[in-house]
Formats: C-alpha cells, structure tokens, sequence
C-alpha cells in the first residue's frame, strides 16, 4: 500500500511554491501552503523576514486545514532566510512537531544556507529526513528542475 503523503510549504515569492506544486504532482500527493498572517512583501518584507529568520522568532499562521498526523509523510518546504528556515515553517514545524510520522524536506535559497537549514529543520523536528532537496533561485526560475525533483520523489518512494 501507497503511503499517505502531504507537501506543506511556505513561499513569499512564489519559488518554493513552484517547487512544492512539482513535487506534488509527481508523488501525488496532498499540498498545503503555510499562510503566514504577517506581511512580507516588498523590500519591507525582505527586511522584516530576515531579522525574523535571523532572531528565530515565532509568527501567526492560519491553522492548517490538513492534520500533519494523519499522514506517513510530510514533505516540509521553505525559502532560505539569513541562513536558515523562514519563519513560517520555523513555527509551523515547532506547532506540529509531535504529529509528523516521517519527515523530507526541500528549500530554495538564492545562493547559500542549505545544509545548514536542513540541519535546523531536522533538530526543530525531532525527525531525521528521509530526503532532502535543495534548489537555487535561478534554477527554479528557469523552469521545473524536473531531474532534481524526479530523484527527490523516487527516494520518498513515490
């Protein structure tokens, strides 16, 4: 039997969520975006969404419409703020910690940060990934890096 999965990403610009929704398509699987009640657009945002990232604070997200606990796997996403995971997943991840079963998990990041985000990904979750994908800006926006999120889902088992 297939095992229940769920894509849960945030994205402020669009990058992640283009990556979330071809990953989703190949595994089929369900998707939920992480809706963060704080604005973070524009060169404000930018700003506001470092300092976050970099203090390692909280925010306010809508509640999930999707239970985490009631899938084998859920596959986390984010962009890579000041070197590590954006604040929305930081809090979704602390909220939900106790409900994920196993866990992969896939950034975007414009030029560095991705070991080190997988790294506190994995010690806020409690959960080791069973797969991890990261991805720079300019290759998503060049189109579905297809190869890379292909070898990613074959390793979810999808």
């Amino acid at each position: 039997m297939a095992q229940k999965a769920l894509v849960v990403y945030y994205s402020r610009t669009g990058t992640t969520r283009k990556v979330a929704e071809a990953i989703a398509a190949m595994l089929p699987c369900d998707v939920e975006e992480i809706v963060d009640t704080k604005s973070r657009s524009g060169v404000g945002g930018f700003l506001r969404s470092g300092k976050d990232a970099t203090l390692k604070a909280l925010t306010t997200i809508h509640e999930p419409v999707k239970d985490a606990a009631a899938y084998d796997l859920v596959v986390i996403g984010t962009p890579v703020w000041a070197w590590t995971m954006s604040t929305p997943v930081r809090t979704y991840i602390s909220r939900y910690a106790d409900k994920l079963h196993k866990v992969a998990f896939f950034l975007t990041t414009g030029w560095t940060g991705m070991d080190r985000t997988f790294r506190h990904m994995e010690e806020l979750s409690g959960r080791k990934p069973v797969a991890v994908l990261g991805l720079l800006m300019n290759e998503v926006a060049k189109g579905a890096p297809t190869s890379k999120v292909k070898a990613f889902v074959a390793q979810l088992g999808g």
